[in-house]
């Protein structure tokens, strides 16, 4: 098959959207995902499906037999709470600050039967993962900190509307295409980039279909990771590559297709459509999207 000349970096990032979708990331556009932030570049949280979650996964435990809910106020205020971390303390205080309260939620004050105790607001249900939704979004437009101009990264994984994940794909053929990828991520890190996102991100992925590197915030380029998933036996290995292998050729809803190829994409779709009448074998990429972004292991 003839391989149609591909603009930017879409020979990379159609396929890795492909495998997000697969391992049950809901795709939005980025559209949608602007209306789900109020139509605000400034604005990095999908607000709408924050609160919605929020209400979702929390509950006030009164007794063993009875539990409340947290008020809207309450809900207006957790939100709030994760809204304005302390980037004036410096960026790493401020990834911190996010990264607490991810993992240990914030107290809240209120009033239940009349006896005002504090109680914990969870932004994620680590315990049933399940109950968290997670979603993924292209070009993903946002304000430099100290400009009108924005950077877009190629990929976000959200979980409960929360930017959780970061990644740049290029172009495999391009001159030293992780080399480029990790670089935009380190230019959108800097103080007059696009911090107010990647604050919250746990994870940054650079890839280019056969390699790719990983690595948390700040992180300059020489510590950047390769990851190598382990194995207990033989067994575990089959059981995983065969799991990949499924995932890779695994064809997406018609539904879904329309909506990922019905802007920017439009021109690759008949490629792609085509590709799937045959097997097709994983990528390095997909390797890392399986082993570092699947639902589970991303929490």
């Amino acid at each position: 098959m003839d391989t149609p000349s591909f603009k930017e970096d879409h020979i990379s990032q159609i396929p890795a959207l492909q495998m997000l979708m697969n391992l049950g990331y809901t795709y939005l556009s980025p559209a949608e995902a602007d209306r789900q932030r109020g139509g605000k570049t400034t604005n990095v949280l999908l607000e709408d499906v924050l609160r919605k979650q929020l209400k979702e996964i929390n509950s006030i435990r009164v007794s063993a037999t009875k539990t409340s809910i947290f008020t809207d106020e309450n809900i207006e205020r957790g939100i709030l709470a994760l809204k304005n971390l302390p980037m004036n303390e410096g960026y790493i205080a401020a990834s911190e600050r996010a990264y607490n309260l991810l993992t240990l939620g914030q107290a809240l004050e209120q009033s239940v039967d009349g006896d005002k105790k504090s109680f914990t607001l969870q932004y994620i249900d680590w315990k049933n993962i399940g109950n968290n939704v997670f979603h993924v979004t292209e070009e993903y437009s946002v304000m430099r900190s100290t400009s009108k101009e924005h950077y877009r990264p190629d990929l976000v994984l959200f979980v409960n509307g929360i930017p959780l994940c970061i990644i740049e794909c290029k172009r495999p053929d391009m001159k030293e295409p992780l080399k480029q990828a990790i670089s935009q991520h380190l230019r959108n890190q800097q103080e007059d980039g696009i911090r107010s996102l990647y604050v919250y991100s746990q994870l940054t992925l650079s890839i280019a279909t056969q390699e790719a590197a990983y690595a948390t915030n700040a992180t300059p380029e020489k510590f950047w990771a390769k990851w190598q998933e382990k194995f207990g036996n033989d067994e575990e290995e089959r059981n995983y590559k065969n799991q990949l292998q499924e995932l890779k050729n695994k064809p997406l809803p018609v539904s879904i297709k329309e909506q990922l190829f019905s802007d920017r994409f439009k021109y690759v779709r008949q490629y792609f459509d085509a590709l799937e009448q045959e097997e097709i074998l994983p990528t390095e990429q997909d390797n890392y999207l399986y082993g570092l972004c699947r639902p589970e292991r991303l929490m």
